[in-house]
């Protein structure tokens, strides 16, 4: 349990900015993260291991991307209880994302809209920092690098960005990200479409498989999804993901949609909602998806776990591992172990 609760520390950190109160917490993390200070806010990691894609997750609770996106707090993160971390989305350049205000909470769903934009340091500086990272891997925990396209980059030649993000990062990772499910970058989730999605995907698989012969290890390879898709769309991607040979998909990123949050100060904001709205509309893409991909193929659930009963309905919905985000937000770290505790030793 960690030294600080929660509940003294949300009402200052709420008092700020949303983005400046991001900036700050993560500032603290990554200055503290490896000293005697990290007992602070560290919690012990709950035993439940479980095999998937070929790795061994030490717990089914993970952060999901977008929290960390230059990979500065891994090991600080990685105390909090977590199995695995993700870290990203990454473009191969720097780049400084959207206008501000790009952040707003709406305590009241309790769930954010972000509109960042894939704001990030670059390939270069996001991989110096995942090297630096140590404790959280020598426990055992797995580390997730999440990639995406530059903003400036034109759709037609997003392959390009994505194939740099995956030689970058492929000697570094547990498993690999491909965000195609951003609201916040121009066009992005048309790269969910079926044909333009078999053509990204085909060509990241060859790429993959030529990095597994030279770098002699296998990296998994994620799909990222969006909660705005209907029966058709899931289906044609999971189709898909099988035809090209991904190994998993994660479901979902944030939502366009705002009938769960009408009326709410902030609700119009241009960007993706998360937290607890999404809880619903990622759980209906995860049941889909199971139906059509079986028994046996890696889904990662994400989207408005807030509680370990949400948790456990991301694994009763089909999903076998979970990510938080927005709920370590509203509920702290003490929600990550709570989340581990619940789905110890599920059976479905």
């Amino acid at each position: 349990m960690s030294l600080i609760p929660y509940a003294l520390t949300r009402p200052f950190l709420f008092g700020m900015d949303p983005e400046h109160a991001h900036e700050v917490t993560l500032g603290s993390i990554a200055r503290f993260q490896n000293t005697p200070l990290q007992c602070l806010w560290s919690q012990s990691r709950v035993s439940d291991p479980v095999q998937l894609a070929g790795l061994r997750f030490p717990n089914r609770v993970g952060l999901a991307a977008g929290l960390d996106k230059n990979g500065r707090c891994i090991d600080g993160l990685g105390a909090m209880g977590f199995g695995f971390i993700e870290v990203g989305t990454v473009t191969p350049k720097g780049q400084p994302g959207n206008d501000k205000p790009r952040m707003f909470r709406l305590p009241a769903a309790n769930a954010l809209i972000n509109r960042l934009g894939f704001n990030n340091e670059g390939l270069d500086s996001f991989i110096a920092n995942v090297k630096q990272a140590h404790s959280f891997r020598q426990a055992g925990g797995l580390l997730g690098l999440n990639i995406g396209k530059n903003a400036v980059t034109p759709i037609e030649h997003a392959v390009d960005d994505y194939l740099i993000g995956l030689a970058g990062v492929y000697p570094h990772a547990d498993y690999i990200t491909v965000n195609i499910s951003s609201p916040n970058t121009k066009n992005l989730r048309a790269l969910q479409s079926d044909e333009a999605l078999d053509a990204l995907l085909s060509r990241l698989q060859e790429r993959k498989l030529q990095l597994q012969a030279e770098h002699g290890r296998v990296v998994p390879m994620f799909l990222k999804i969006a909660p705005d898709l209907d029966e058709d769309q899931v289906v044609v991607i999971a189709r898909t993901l099988k035809a090209n040979g991904i190994d998993g998909v994660i479901a979902t990123n944030t939502t366009i949609g705002r009938e769960a949050v009408k009326g709410l100060p902030h609700a119009e904001e241009t960007g993706g909602l998360s937290g607890q709205p999404v809880f619903e509309p990622s759980n209906r893409v995860i049941r889909l998806l199971r139906a059509e991909l079986g028994a046996g193929y890696p889904i990662i659930g994400a989207g408005g776990v807030m509680s370990g009963e949400h948790a456990r309905a991301k694994l009763q919905a089909g999903a076998d591992l979970v990510q938080v985000y927005t709920g370590l937000i509203y509920k702290g770290s003490a929600l990550v172990p709570e989340c581990a505790r619940a789905l110890q030793g599920f059976k479905g």
